[in-house]
């Protein structure tokens, strides 16, 4: 059974969608509805979520903007799109960022229906033990090896610098094989971890050639449609991923484009654990501006992927994150332990500062303490044993518990000073938080 989420702030669509849905027979067990982007935020971090249905212009946050969040909250969220606006501009953001499907309003309701179903049938496909996934790789799995050159090429190319390889890269270009023009480059690398879910299982060495293989296939699948990228085998058991913009792609700021990164890698990380049934790690550099960068780029994200050894229960790691100019040579435990723990004391002051903000995000409290909303929750949740959004919720019921017992104000002022957007959705919040509703409190 599935939860949904439909946000849109024309309330009408919202009950008409509900009740299409509702009355389907699809395997969908709740439905939620919010009216715009920040209620729906709440209800992401709050209930289990399977499927979010949005519409694309939203007033203060936009579809887009929510999808970005959506998909750093819970990166397995499926999304269907539904706008007014048939522009290609909205749809190719929307599918950049994952969405299954964009349509277009007035909704025609079949098409709604088999937008919905074909995403939940392919979510309710039965997922192998690992013994099967080896077994179906070893019997049915056909590789068609990468190409050597490009591959041997582009490993020389991280690691001598493009200084050294004129001719080949010169003679590739021609036989269109590699165009690492960018001029803007990033770099993720993931290293599979086969052995961590695998223990119980004998393979052999052809069959970690199969699941790299594999891997690859994830990477292209995930990748291929909207990104400008460079996929290839580095080492015995990692795969690397050059990723390039050009001048026009990266002057669009609508959407943050180390975000994007991140989200990528939450991606990657999610469904090689989901269909290959192991774990892996996933490292990712920063953006930089030229080919020559290229070497630099690879060891970002090999540094970054150290970092696993001291967090061995978190899995993506953006370069980013730690601030390696701070230290001259290999940092201590304790020195990782202080840096960590300024990032979280610094999140939790902005956060008892603004938690009465509305549209307060988890982006926000991100870039305040310049760090990624990914590694910031896992800190958070690591150092103070609760999840970063559930301790803003606490800090704005306690509030609006006080107001409501110590003051005359009314539910849709106490709402407003609490961060909420409307009385009806914290009421929602509050029940949900306290078991009663405000003004059963109140008596």
């Amino acid at each position: 059974m599935y939860n949904i989420l439909i946000v849109d702030d024309e309330p009408l669509i919202c009950r008409g969608l509900a009740s299409l849905l509702e009355t389907s027979g699809l395997n969908i067990q709740n439905i939620h509805i919010a009216h715009n982007g920040y209620e729906a935020l709440d209800y992401l971090k709050m209930e289990n979520i399977d499927m979010l249905i949005t519409d694309i212009q939203m007033g203060a946050m936009s579809g887009i903007e929510l999808m970005q969040q959506a998909k750093i909250i819970k990166p397995w969220v499926q999304v269907i799109v539904i706008s007014a606006h048939e522009t290609f501009q909205y749809a190719q953001l929307a599918m950049r960022l994952g969405a299954r499907d964009y349509l277009i309003k007035p909704i025609n309701s079949e098409q709604l229906l088999n937008s919905v179903r074909h995403v939940l049938l392919h979510m309710d496909k039965p997922l192998q033990d690992q013994a099967e996934i080896i077994s179906d790789l070893r019997e049915h799995f056909r590789m068609e090896q990468p190409n050597p050159q490009r591959t041997e090429l582009l490993n020389r190319l991280l690691g001598e610098g493009p200084s050294n390889l004129p001719s080949e890269m010169i003679m590739l270009e021609k036989q269109n094989q590699v165009h690492l023009h960018g001029p803007y480059f990033a770099m993720i690398k993931i290293r599979l971890d086969i052995h961590s879910d695998m223990k119980a299982i004998v393979y052999e060495e052809k069959d970690v050639t199969l699941l790299r293989y594999a891997v690859l296939n994830i990477v292209n699948e995930l990748l291929d449609k909207e990104w400008d990228h460079y996929s290839f085998y580095s080492h015995d058991k990692e795969v690397s991923i050059i990723v390039q913009w050009d001048e026009e792609r990266y002057g669009d700021s609508s959407v943050d484009k180390t975000n994007q990164l991140e989200m990528i890698g939450r991606s990657l990380h999610f469904n090689i654990h989901k269909f290959l049934r192991f774990q892996c790690v996933v490292g990712i550099s920063q953006i930089l501006k030229g080919r020559e960068f290229l070497q630099e780029l690879n060891d970002q994200v090999n540094k970054a992927i150290v970092w696993n050894r001291e967090h061995q229960d978190h899995h993506v790691f953006y370069f980013g994150d730690f601030k390696w100019a701070l230290f001259t040579e290999d940092p201590s435990e304790e020195e990782l332990a202080a840096q960590n723990n300024m990032i979280v004391e610094r999140a939790n002051e902005y956060i008892q500062a603004n938690y009465v903000q509305k549209g307060l995000t988890l982006n926000e409290i991100a870039q305040k303490n310049h760090v990624s909303p990914n590694y910031l929750s896992y800190l958070f949740k690591k150092n103070m044993g609760i999840n970063l959004w559930e301790y803003v919720i606490k800090l704005r019921m306690e509030e609006s518990k006080r107001l409501i017992q110590h003051s005359d104000l009314r539910r849709y002022e106490i709402s407003e000073r609490v961060g909420y957007e409307s009385p009806e959705h914290f009421s929602k919040i509050f029940k949900k938080y306290f078991g009663i509703s405000p003004s059963e409190m109140k008596k």
